[in-house]
């Protein structure tokens, strides 16, 4: 499940703001901000989820997810570069 603290990274790596992010994914400006919030992205729907995942990773972000096994937690990095 992608989480608040994701996407405010993946935001961060791209360099984008919160509109751009909205633009990107065609959601509404508050529904990003509820997503990035305390209340993160398990109280939007899942079409809203998979549309900034989808945003983001056409953009170049590869999310991670949490190895309990070595407690490493959810991350994000870029894709290499061709």
């Amino acid at each position: 499940m992608l989480t608040a603290t994701q996407i405010r990274a993946a935001r961060a790596l791209l360099g984008w703001s919160q509109p751009a992010l909205a633009k990107a994914s065609g959601l509404s400006l508050p529904t990003i901000v509820r997503m990035e919030s305390q209340l993160g992205p398990g109280r939007s729907s899942a079409a809203n989820v998979e549309a900034v995942q989808r945003a983001l990773e056409s953009a170049g972000v590869l999310f991670l997810e949490a190895d309990d096994a070595s407690a490493v937690g959810p991350g994000v990095r870029l894709k290499q570069s061709s």
